[in-house]
């Protein structure tokens, strides 16, 4: 069993306090490293560090700064399937998803990298009657990545392209869940020679997570996770007049119109139900299905259901794998229960198996109504939901009735009803496909969900502040002026 310590300022070291937590393999309940719960010292610390590496990191060229973080790309990918093993132990996903997943969070992050090549740091924005106008923009400072169980690394990844490329440094602070993959990754920034302060990491779980969201040393946190402790942390870093980038629960509905191929979309619907156990915050958990293919849908469903592969996250063939732990079983589990006791019918699924590992069973419910937690709020489990409407225009109006709005899924070869679809608020609208496109472009959740953008040149836009610069220029440069000139390019760019 490991121990798990800080990585502040370059190195390795143990926490101020005393007090211990344990990290405990889903699979089989058997502890595998334990970590410092968190002081609000540690913090300290770690802020401190990345407050004293942050002039000198963003005074590198911009070229600089990229060459090094490439470098911990390439260290991330070379020791891709050490990092996949960490998150089946921490956390019971599969080796497959955990592959795929990081592979994701490195496409973003270099992606990040190539955006802030060219991305206008400095920009002459208009020249008029002899005055001009630039735009230069500044890092912010020191960025707070608050990172969530179920994808670690990923997550992490991420936050960073756009926050050091721009010239940032960073402190992340992982779940308590999950965070030997985290240290994982710290080996890699080590091993990379990213300069010592740039990034660290400070473990432990509120008492680490509340100090760093309200620290009057950040300049501005990125947080995913859940919506009520998302709350706190916007109300924390708004007390600092800082800024906050959330990104929160979701409880996405899917509409399938009458017109689909419903073996394909079962299958689809079974993965996007199902995918890390449901432990992902795009999963879909409101399922409307037209009246006129519900039957023959819910069978198809019901089919790709048994045909899922649950068991040892570190088998080749496993699709699903334990809940993170126990209490998230409990969860998804009562969710259940609740919506059967008021009226709904379990068709696969929907008991706790015996033996060791929190695992939970995929689950197919139908006859759910919209007064069911099971429809209201995020479950975060392996359950697929059913409804029937009338109508795709019922079913769109029932995706509609919720605060989240993360995302949406919508299936249909209607262009009306596609045109119809866009009117959900939410903010990622996949139409006939799941986990479609670029997922690194932009996202801007709405609702409950969260806000702030990331995403492309918004992520650099989000960590970046503008400062409008007005001055008199030259005669000959009135006469060329246009709209938009190049200005100088700024020292840390």
């Amino acid at each position: 069993m490991r121990t798990l310590r800080n990585f502040i300022n370059g190195q390795w070291v143990d926490s101020s306090g005393g007090d211990v937590l344990t990290c405990v393999n889903p699979h089989d309940e058997k502890p595998v490293a334990t970590l410092p719960a968190g002081t609000a010292a540690d913090v300290d610390a770690a802020v401190d560090a990345a407050r004293r590496a942050q002039p000198e990191w963003a005074s590198l060229s911009l070229r600089q700064r990229l060459d090094r973080l490439a470098r911990l790309a390439d260290e991330i990918e070379r020791n891709l399937d050490y990092l996949v093993g960490l998150e089946a132990d921490e956390m019971g996903k599969p080796h497959k998803i955990g592959t795929q997943f990081i592979h994701a969070g490195l496409s973003t992050y270099r992606k990040a990298l190539h955006e802030a090549e060219t991305y206008p740091f400095a920009s002459r924005v208009e020249v008029v009657d002899g005055l001009a106008t630039d735009v230069q923009r500044f890092p912010v400072g020191v960025v707070g990545v608050i990172v969530p169980w179920n994808f670690t690394v990923t997550t992490i990844l991420m936050a960073l392209g756009a926050a050091l490329a721009a010239g940032n440094t960073v402190v992340v602070k992982p779940s308590e869940k999950a965070s030997l993959s985290a240290v994982g990754f710290f080996e890699m920034v080590e091993q990379s020679g990213i300069p010592a302060g740039v990034l660290n990491l400070v473990l432990g779980d509120f008492h680490a997570g509340t100090p760093l969201a309200g620290h009057p040393g950040i300049d501005l946190v990125q947080f995913t996770g859940s919506v009520r402790t998302g709350r706190s942390v916007g109300v924390a870093a708004a007390a600092n007049l800082n800024r906050a980038l959330l990104e929160l629960g979701g409880k996405d509905p899917v509409v399938i119109d009458a017109d689909i191929d419903v073996e394909a979309v079962a299958e689809e619907v079974a993965l996007g139900s199902y995918l890390n156990s449901g432990q992902i915050c795009t999963a879909m958990e409101r399922i409307y299905v037209h009246q006129d293919i519900a039957a023959e849908f819910i069978d198809a469903l019901v089919a790709a259901t048994h045909r899922r592969i649950v068991g040892d996250p570190t088998r080749a063939d496993t699709e699903i794998g334990p809940m993170v732990d126990a209490g998230q079983r409990q969860h998804v589990d009562r969710h259940v229960r609740a919506a059967v006791a008021a009226g709904a019918r379990v068709l696969v699924g929907g008991e706790i198996p015996d033996g060791p590992g929190f695992y939970y069973p995929p689950t197919v419910v139908v006859d759910v109504t919209e007064d069911m937690e099971l429809m209201t709020e995020e479950t975060f489990g392996p359950v697929a939901a059913v409804q029937v409407v009338p109508s795709f225009e019922a079913g769109v109006e029932e995706a509609k009735r919720t605060e989240f709005g993360l995302g949406a899924v919508v299936y249909t070869s209607d262009e009306e009803h596609q045109r119809l679809a866009r009117t959900i608020p939410t903010g990622i609208l996949w139409l006939n496909g799941w986990q479609l496109g670029d997922l690194g472009r932009l996202v801007e959740p709405a609702g409950v969900s969260g806000m702030g953008a990331i995403g492309g040149v918004h992520a650099i836009d989000s960590v970046t502040r503008p400062m409008a610069v007005h001055y008199v220029v030259a005669p000959h440069e009135v006469a060329e002026g246009a709209e938009r000139v190049a200005a100088p390019e700024l020292a840390h760019a």
